[in-house]
């Protein structure tokens, strides 16, 4: 009886990193922790269109200046837009995928373009009507439909559902806000932006958590 022999086993190699059809690593993502964006736009949210939404109308609940809501408004937006910028150069450091890291730079350039369109468009439209008064209704709902686009293309490009979502939200209830008239439009802003800000930083926490 012949004796047949057993062809030794190769041995086990360690796992590589995914190559690209190009035969180069395809590295690796970052997430973007935008819980301290949504607490600070929230924050403007509640805070300015809330004093604009209690002190402005045929019957204000609360006298205040009218500088104070504007100011509220814009001091949050200050703040989120930096930590905004804070969290995308943070993950940007942190990925190694060119792409990924290519497609931040244009992201945040986008912020930039958009406002800056948003200021040309305002102010256009403003002088040629003479209605400088327009401003105070068209800055905040406009504001909120940029944000809210610029949103859909951060949370498609970055596969982020939460994001893609509150930008839908936030660029649909910016518009139909217009169709009221003050406060009405203020207090659609306060309670359907403001609060969509505060769910998003609750989901947030749980959707790093599951990555």
């Amino acid at each position: 009886m012949s004796v047949a022999t057993l062809a030794p086993q190769a041995a086990p190699t360690p796992a590589t990193a995914p190559v690209a059809p190009t035969g180069r690593p395809t590295g690796r993502t970052s997430e973007v922790d935008n819980r301290a964006t949504y607490v600070s736009f929230g924050l403007a949210y509640l805070l300015g269109h809330g004093a604009a939404a209690v002190s402005q109308g045929a019957t204000p609940l609360i006298d205040l200046p009218g500088w104070l809501p504007m100011t509220l408004l814009g001091i949050g937006l200050a703040a989120g837009t930096v930590s905004a910028t804070v969290a995308a150069g943070r993950a940007q450091r942190a990925a190694t995928d060119p792409d990924d890291i290519r497609t931040g730079k244009l992201l945040g350039a986008a912020w930039v373009v958009a406002f800056a369109a948003l200021f040309l468009a305002i102010t256009g439209l403003t002088n040629s009507l003479d209605m400088p008064d327009l401003q105070s209704t068209l800055w905040p709902t406009g504001s909120g439909l940029v944000v809210g686009l610029l949103y859909l293309a951060e949370g498609a490009a970055r596969r982020n559902f939460l994001h893609y979502g509150l930008g839908c939200w936030l660029a649909l209830t910016s518009t139909a806000a217009l169709f009221l008239d003050t406060p009405g439009l203020y207090w659609v802003l306060t309670v359907a932006g403001g609060g969509a800000y505060a769910v998003a930083a609750v989901l947030e926490r749980r959707r790093l958590a599951t990555r």
